[in-house]
């Protein structure tokens, strides 16, 4: 039997009330399905600095590095707004993604027809809507060196953060993307400042090389960053996947997020370069939702991005693309069916908690396999 090694990380606030969810689909697939899945868990965050003094431990580390994926909740609450930088809770995912190399972060924008009312938009502008924003995520702004903050004397002080690619780094996510964009509507839309950013002008022309290397096939247009974030509000279904650097994936990835309707429906992955003996490529999934500890230990959260992430699980680290599928369908149909968390509720739709919503995609999904 094939064994798939999940190494569970739920983290902070309403992460493990989430997680709790997708370990009961993991425990009916063992069970039902033969699907071979072993899971270990560990601590990360804020839990992980209360426990280790750090905001992951090197044994979980190296649990991370070996398992065939990870799955993460969040992190952080106010509890830990006072603790050192280097152990914010935030330094866990941060190292997880630099030690594990994940350059690529995949940010599904998708608005479900049930929910097309909940977003901020009209109905008929998100409507069907299913983007892909694949976002550069071990360069840029974000790790570039030198980042000082330099006194001056006199009351004054310089910050310096340092925008940093080197050819490379454009090329293998220019590659995610293109890749992608094939599996899907075949076109792409790079984003950046060339205007302004040398980072830009570098980004415009390795994109541009890449995809007449290799990628003709698939439609590629340029859009300035700044353009693309109005696009988005304006006509959002102009898009199917959208490549762009660390800092602009980083808000225009949010903005995608919110025309759905809540942040608690999306998911993400980040994934490394494929080995070149296995072809497997080291991968993290989680939700794009933050810790929400107003909320933490109500029972109320919404654990559809949890669920969705382990879907993106199943697809891209294991290659289960029907049983990816068909849970995806089960989100779909559980909402049509009028089933709602508190942040997407709706009139005349039936409220539940988080562990009803799991209950209710779990016996779709079952229903779903057969």
């Amino acid at each position: 039997m094939t064994v798939r090694n999940l190494f569970l990380l739920p983290g902070d606030g309403i992460g493990p009330e989430a997680m709790a969810e997708v370990r009961k689909i993991i425990a009916f697939m063992n069970a039902e399905r033969g699907a071979g899945f072993e899971t270990d868990e560990g601590l990360v965050g804020g839990s992980a600095y209360d426990a280790h003094g750090a905001a992951i431990s090197e044994e979980d580390m190296a649990k991370a590095m070996k398992a065939d994926a990870v799955l993460f909740g969040a992190v952080g609450g106010p509890k830990w707004d006072d603790v050192p930088y280097d152990v914010r809770p935030e330094a866990g995912l941060l190292r997880l993604r630099k030690d594990l190399e994940l350059f690529a972060n995949l940010r599904p924008a998708i608005c479900y027809p049930a929910l097309a009312s909940a977003s901020s938009l009209k109905p008929e502008l998100v409507e069907g809507l299913d983007i892909l924003i694949i976002r550069e995520l071990t360069g840029g702004v974000y790790f570039g060196e030198p980042k000082t903050i330099t006194d001056l004397g006199n009351g004054q002080k310089r910050a310096i953060d340092t925008q940093v690619y080197d050819t490379y780094e454009i090329e293998r996510i220019a590659s995610v993307a293109f890749e992608m964009a094939r599996t899907r509507n075949n076109r792409v839309c790079s984003m950046e400042k060339r205007n302004v950013m040398k980072s830009g002008v570098l980004w415009n022309q390795v994109v541009t090389a890449t995809h007449k290397d290799k990628y003709s096939d698939v439609k590629l247009e340029h859009m300035l960053a700044d353009a693309g974030g109005m696009q988005l509000v304006r006509a959002p279904k102009q898009f199917d996947v959208i490549v762009t650097d660390n800092l602009f994936g980083d808000m225009l990835s949010d903005v995608a997020a919110m025309l759905t309707g809540s942040l608690g429906m999306l998911p993400s992955a980040s994934l490394g370069a494929p080995d070149a003996k296995t072809g497997k490529r080291k991968a993290l999934y989680e939700p794009v939702h933050g810790s929400a500890p107003d909320i933490a230990g109500q029972g109320i959260a919404n654990p559809i991005a949890m669920i969705a992430s382990f879907a993106m699980c199943l697809r891209y680290s294991f290659n289960m693309v029907d049983e990816a599928d068909k849970l995806e369908k089960a989100i779909a149909n559980v909402l049509e069916k009028g089933i709602r968390t508190g942040d997407i509720m709706a009139e005349g739709c039936t409220k539940v908690g988080t562990v009803e919503m799991g209950d209710a995609i779990l016996a779709k999904f079952r229903a779903l396999l057969g």
